[in-house]
C-alpha cells in the first residue's frame, strides 16, 4: 500500500486535531495560530513530500513483520518530514493572513533541523512565501554534524544568510535544547522588536501530536489489524512522539481491531524510557544491568535483563546520535500507554546490531527498503534499531503478538546526500550572546 501524500489526503483531520491540541494552549510566547493554509495546488505540492508506505517484512519465528516507511521523502528520508511541513504550514498560513515575518528556532539532534529546513526550503519553493518572509535557525549538536545534509538553503547566498545552522561542540548533546529556550526567554522580545519578525519556538509535543495521527489514519483505511488479535506497533525512539501521535489518531478519530500495544527501541546512550517503562517512572540509571568484560570474545555481557542488551562493545557507548534525549517528558504518557494496552520495550546495542545486520538487511529489503551492505556507511540507525529490537525481543520471549508493525522512522548512508561541514555552521556556546547574535544576523537581513 502506498500513500503518496497522506498530509493532503487527511488534511481535514490534521487540521481538526491541531484544534483541539492547540487550540487553547493559552501560550504567552508567538506561535501562529493553530489554521493551516487552504489547500491550493501549490499547498498540495508543498505537502507532496509526505507519502507512506505499508508493506509485508515475512515472517520471524511465526511473526508476522510489516513496515510502516515513513521515510520516503529523499529531502529527509527520515519521519520529521510529516511534523515539519505541518510546522511550516501553520507559518504560511499566519504569514499569508497577516504579512507578519515569521523566524522558526528549532534544536535538533539532527533529523528535525534537516526535515524543518526542506520544510521552508518546499514552501519558499512552491511560492507559498518569500525567503525574507520565513527563515529557520537550527541548533545542533557537534556530534551529529555528520547528519546534516546540503540543499538551496546553503548553496544559495541569500538563503545561506537567512536560515543560519548553529553548532554546539559541548559534551552534552541536548544541551542544544536549553541553548534555543534560553535565547528566546532572554531574547525573544528584543529580536522580534528589532528585526520586526516573529520567532517561533516549536519544540512542542502537540507539534507533532497532530501530524502523526496520520499513521493511525492510514492504518484504520489501509492496512487495518485483525479483529480478533493486538498488534504490536514497534518504534526506535527518543522522546516517542510518533508513538504517542499514532495513539492520539486512534483516541481521536477510532480504528478497527482491538487497542493497540506500543514497543520501545532504544540505546545504551539515552535509555531512559525503557527504564522508566520497568522501574515506576524513575529515570535513574542505577537501574542498569551490571555489565562484565569477557576477554574471550571482547565483548561486555550482562545475563540480568532481557530488556537490556546481553553483549555491547561499551556499556556507556552512544549508537546514534539521533535519539539524545534523557527524561523526557512523554515517558509518563508511554508508560500508562503500555501498562494499560500492552507492549514493552528494550534496549540495542551497536554490537547487537552488527551481529543481525545481514538478518535485518534482508528483511528490509524484502520490503523495499535497501539498507548499505557495509554497515559503517550507515549514518542513521534507527530503522536497523527497531528491526533488531524487535528480533531481540522475539527471541527472548518478551513479544507475546503475532502481528508487527515496525514504524520506519529513519535511514541513509553515506552518499545519500550531500553533507554539510563545520565550516558552513555557526558555533554557539551556552552564553547569553552566541545564538541571539546568528539569529540577529539572519533576521536583519
Amino acid at each position: 500500500m502506498l500513500l503518496e501524500n497522506a498530509l493532503a489526503h487527511y488534511y481535514p483531520q490534521v487540521q481538526e486535531a491541531l484544534r483541539t491540541l492547540l487550540g487553547n494552549s493559552g501560550s504567552s510566547e508567538f506561535t501562529p495560530g493553530v489554521d493551516l493554509p487552504e489547500l491550493t495546488p501549490a499547498v498540495r505540492e508543498y505537502l507532496s513530500a509526505s507519502e507512506l508506505r505499508h508493506t509485508r517484512m515475512g515472517q520471524y519465528r511465526g511473526k508476522d513483520l510489516s513496515l510502516l516507511d515513513l521515510t520516503r521523502n529523499p529531502g529527509t528520508m527520515t519521519t520529521k518530514t510529516f511534523a515539519s511541513l505541518v510546522i511550516v504550514a501553520r507559518a504560511v498560513r499566519h504569514i499569508q493572513s497577516t504579512g507578519e515575518r515569521v523566524t522558526i528556532v528549532t534544536p535538533s539532534s539532527a533529523n528535525k533541523a534537516v526535515a524543518m529546513r526542506d520544510a521552508v526550503l518546499r514552501a519558499i519553493t512552491a511560492g507559498l512565501v518569500t525567503p525574507d518572509q520565513l527563515n529557520v535557525a537550527v541548533v545542533v549538536p557537534a556530534g551529529s554534524v555528520h547528519k546534516i545534509r546540503a540543499s538551496e538553503l546553503l548553496t544559495d547566498p541569500h538563503l545561506r544568510a537567512r536560515n543560519p545552522i548553529a553548532v554546539y561542540r559541548g559534551e552534552v548533546a541536548g544541551t542544544v535544547k536549553t541553548i534555543a529556550r534560553n535565547m528566546i526567554d532572554k531574547h525573544g522580545e528584543a529580536l522580534e522588536k528589532s528585526a520586526k519578525t516573529n520567532l517561533w519556538y516549536t519544540l512542542q509535543l502537540e507539534n507533532y501530536l497532530a501530524a502523526d495521527v496520520v499513521r493511525a489514519l492510514a492504518e484504520a483505511e489501509f492496512f487495518p489489524p485483525a479483529t480478533d488479535g493486538p498488534r504490536l506497533h514497534v518504534h526506535a525512539v527518543s522522546s516517542a512522539y510518533g508513538l504517542l501521535g499514532h495513539a492520539y489518531g486512534r483516541e481521536r478519530f477510532g480504528g478497527p481491531g482491538l487497542p493497540s500495544r506500543y514497543f520501545l527501541v532504544q540505546h545504551l546512550g539515552a535509555p531512559d524510557m525503557v527504564i522508566s517503562l520497568y522501574h515506576d517512572g524513575e529515570f535513574d540509571t542505577a537501574h542498569l544491568p551490571a555489565y562484565s568484560y569477557e576477554a574471550e570474545s571482547g565483548h561486555y555481557v550482562q545475563r540480568e535483563s532481557p530488556h537490556f542488551p546481553a553483549v555491547t562493545f561499551d556499556p556507556r557507548e552512544t549508537l546514534d546520535p539521533t535519539f539524545y534525549t534523557r527524561t523526557p517528558v512523554t515517558s509518563p504518557r508511554m508508560n500508562s500507554l503500555i501498562h494499560n494496552q500492552g507492549g514493552g520495550g528494550v534496549v540495542v546495542s551497536l554490537a547487537e546490531c552488527l551481529e543481525r545486520f545481514g538478518q535485518v538487511r534482508s528483511l528490509l529489503g524484502a520490503a523495499g527498503v535497501p539498507i548499505a551492505a557495509n554497515p559503517t556507511a550507515l549514518r542513521e540507525w534507527s530503522l536497523v534499531m527497531a528491526v533488531t529490537g524487535i528480533l531481540n525481543a522475539i527471541d527472548r520471549n518478551l513479544v507475546p503478538e503475532d502481528d508487527i508493525v515496525v514504524h520506519g522512522s529513519g535511514c541513509y548512508s553515506v552518499g545519500d546526500f550531500d553533507e554539510v561541514t563545520l565550516r558552513d555552521m555557526h558555533e554557539v556556546g551556552t552564553d547569553d550572546d552566541s545564538l541571539r547574535n546568528v539569529v540577529l544576523e539572519a533576521t536583519a537581513l
